[in-house]
């Protein structure tokens, strides 16, 4: 069983990287046994910001961090990095809570092999 850390740093859009990090996640929860944890930070919390409106055919986030909790994964949010961009807890997707720096930590210490995008 692979326990799996992902770090997501950037926004939800105007780069790929927190998309492709929760690409990769979402791969990884099909596999047998897999365990995966995603902690957003900085502007990666936006990520989990409910009600997000994108045009016909483009990624959405927030739907794809509700499948990474629907399969089993973890969604911690820093709560700091929250509070610093005026996102309520309320505001979170489906799964997502905000968390610590004393839980990324602890979540780090928890993985095999952490990823950060």
């Amino acid at each position: 069983m692979g326990k799996t850390l992902f770090i997501l740093n950037d926004p939800p859009y105007g780069t790929e990287r927190s998309y492709n990090g929760l690409r990769l996640a979402i791969s990884l929860l099909k596999g047998e046994g897999e365990a995966v944890r995603v902690f957003l930070i900085g502007d990666g919390v936006v990520c989990a910001k409910r009600g997000q409106k994108v045009p016909q055919g483009y990624y959405n986030l927030a739907h794809m961090l509700e499948l990474v909790a629907r399969r089993g994964g973890e969604i911690g949010v820093c709560g700091t990095c929250l509070e610093a961009r005026g996102i309520a807890v309320t505001d979170l997707v489906e799964g997502a809570r905000a968390s610590t720096m004393a839980e990324l930590t602890a979540w780090v210490q928890w993985a095999d092999k952490v990823v950060s995008f």
